[in-house]
């Protein structure tokens, strides 16, 4: 039976086998899996991503150390978090025709904003591109796993590079200073996003509401969540393309 006081100490966790603690916080890998799930290719299996997340949690329960402050529980979610991200990345489901278009979406919102200075909306980068809307919304939905970055690594402290990949001992400082100026403008474009985009943003992340949560939040259905979610997502990438450059 789950606690919410139970098993976030040092000593108790010590005490507990793998499957005790499987079985205390299955339900938390399987939260994660299906939160993330919503951002990938319907070719993604579920099992894979919890299969993933329960080593994630694995590895929790072996390096926690209740001495530095965080629960159990939150340390785990990141861990868990992490562990799935490196099995997309490895996996790379997307084939090469999603990410053309990723960017092509991106590469037209650039050009537009730069050119009349301001937010575009989703119409005015498909008519830009000289497509329709729902062509566009498909390209946004299917390019969700190949985006420049992962929101979720900028919220995992353990992470000391944006694109994943490891740093040697004589690189590290240099990639440090990297990160920390790469999410200090991350947060900066986050906030001048627009509110709507921002507000999904925000209770997708922070709160921790799925697709459908947020659309009975803001009045509308899942699938324009999903858009609207993968709009700011595209606008980002846009802004930030000099830091993949």
């Amino acid at each position: 039976m789950q606690t919410k006081s139970g098993y976030n100490t040092y000593s108790k966790k010590a005490t507990l086998s793998i499957d005790a603690i499987v079985e205390q916080y299955g339900y938390l890998v399987k939260k994660i899996a299906y939160h993330l799930l919503a951002r990938l290719p319907d070719s993604v299996d579920i099992d894979d991503l919890t299969q993933a997340g329960m080593m994630g949690l694995i590895e929790a329960y072996k390096r926690f150390e209740s001495s530095k402050g965080a629960s159990f529980e939150t340390y785990a979610g990141i861990r868990i978090r992490g562990s799935i991200m490196d099995e997309v990345r490895k996996s790379d489901w997307a084939p090469r025709s999603v990410r053309r278009n990723g960017r092509a979406v991106t590469n037209a919102i650039k050009e537009l904003e730069a050119k009349l200075g301001r937010d575009v909306s989703d119409m005015e980068v498909a008519a830009h591109m000289g497509i329709g809307m729902d062509e566009y919304h498909e390209m946004l939905h299917s390019s969700m796993s190949t985006q420049l970055f992962s929101y979720e690594e900028m919220l995992d402290s353990d992470t000391n590079n944006f694109d994943g990949a490891e740093t040697d001992s004589e690189n590290a400082p240099y990639s440090l200073v990297e990160e920390n100026g790469f999410q200090g403008q991350l947060a900066s474009e986050i906030e001048n996003l627009p509110e709507r985009e921002k507000l999904v943003l925000s209770l997708y992340y922070n709160d921790e509401l799925n697709l459908k949560e947020i659309g009975a939040v803001l009045g509308v259905s899942e699938s324009r969540v999903s858009q609207i979610h993968s709009q700011a997502a595209m606008r980002l990438r846009s802004r930030l393309s000099d830091w993949r450059d």
